[in-house]
């Protein structure tokens, strides 16, 4: 009996025993004491190529708003989106309302007005003959009456006659001075109501391509809104927004290559034409104008979004680690340093870095350190590491 309960014991033993190593083993193996598996990082002094990518949207440079001068109905729009059009074209019209038969009424009153002119200036015209015949009696006379051919009083009438037709001839001049200032008048009154005419009708005044058509007959429109909108479609560019913390060196005159949204198969050649002054404080990015070499054909449309890489001149060597080693802590950025086995986190000061994840390390590294690029797990100080070759779901 005893014997039995012996051995009972030892099985009982031997049991626990075997529960207590696969308890530490799976402890040690994937519990919060196992070893992590990283991959890690030789750094090294290395040039980087850098470059800045970025977020953009394709605009027209030059954008003309068409619309009235004054409030009114718009009557007929000519073109359509999509329409190009020549300086000077006539696009659409607005409703000229009373303006034709002002300008009926104001040819009227010219006519009227001219008529005037003309009879006044040949009242001057009869009037100018009788001062003459009238000095010519009065010439005469003075001899006549000098040798006493005639009396003193008709030579008195003969004079009396040419200040008459003096005085008829000033009053008929001063006529034909108030018919033609009344003619000139009523002729700048008709080009006003003519320009006035004229700005009823929307003219294109520069050569462009349609975008956009805002209003459509019959709708009334209010002084300055925009009725059509033409670009110029010779001068396109990209307003292309980068990451304030990564665009360190982005200046006008730089390469760039341009893909747009709807060729994603072809890269354009273009370059930085303007940094913006002003950056957006909200989005923490810088603005640049990117503009192409040669325009692409066919042309993109407006407002299209493009992916603009900028090519930074290259940097010298220093120590080059993965983007992926950075890690933040704290708002302290800092990579986890191998030595011995055991990891360190070190806080580092970034430089530039390229497209392919390479960035240089200002301060905090040197060449031969070994960093952790990659882990399966959050490491934390003290915990243990195994370094392999490759995890599961990194790219290689």
């Amino acid at each position: 009996m005893m014997s039995l309960m012996s051995r009972n014991k030892f099985l009982l033993l031997v049991v626990l025993g075997l529960l207590a190593g696969a308890f530490i083993y799976v402890v040690l193996r994937s519990g919060p004491l196992a070893s992590v598996p990283v991959t890690v990082f030789e750094v090294r002094d290395m040039p980087v190529e850098p470059s800045l990518f970025g977020i953009g949207t394709v605009e027209a440079r030059y954008t003309q708003s068409i619309g009235p001068t004054g409030s009114g109905r718009v009557l007929k729009i000519l073109v359509d989106v999509g329409d190009r059009v020549e300086p000077g074209q006539v696009i659409g019209e607005m409703d000229p309302v009373d303006l034709d038969d002002r300008l009926g009424a104001q040819d009227a009153a010219l006519m009227r007005a001219a008529a005037t002119v003309r009879a006044a200036e040949a009242q001057v015209s009869e009037l100018r003959a009788k001062t003459t015949y009238a000095e010519s009696q009065a010439r005469r006379f003075e001899t006549l009456v000098q040798s006493g051919a005639v009396s003193r009083e008709a030579f008195e009438a003969r004079q009396q006659e040419l200040h008459v037709a003096q005085s008829g001839l000033r009053a008929a001049l001063a006529t034909v001075a108030s018919a033609k200032h009344e003619y000139d008048r009523l002729t700048s009154e008709g080009a006003g109501i003519s320009r006035q005419r004229e700005t009823v009708r929307l003219v294109s005044p520069v050569a462009g391509l349609v975008t956009r058509r805002l209003i459509e007959p019959g709708t009334t429109a209010v002084a300055g809104q925009t009725v059509v909108e033409i670009i110029d479609p010779d001068h396109i560019w990209v307003n292309a927004r980068f990451d304030q913390l990564r665009a360190s060196g982005l200046a006008t005159g730089l390469s760039a290559r341009v893909v747009l949204r709807s060729r994603s198969s072809e890269s354009l050649s273009a370059h930085v034409f303007r940094v913006e002054p002003v950056a957006d404080a909200v989005t923490e990015e810088l603005l640049a104008k990117v503009v192409f070499e040669s325009l692409p054909d066919p042309l993109p449309a407006i407002g299209e979004l493009a992916e603009v890489t900028v090519e930074l001149p290259a940097l010298p060597p220093a120590p080059t680690i993965p983007g992926s080693s950075v890690l933040r802590d704290e708002n302290m950025l800092g990579v986890w340093v191998v030595e011995d086995g055991k990891i360190e986190f070190v806080p580092v000061e970034l430089g530039q870095g390229d497209l392919d994840g390479l960035v240089q390390v200002r301060k905090g590294l040197r060449a031969g350190q070994t960093v952790v690029s990659h882990s399966a797990s959050t490491l934390t100080a003290g915990r243990g590491i195994k370094i392999v070759d490759h995890l599961p779901g990194v790219p290689r």
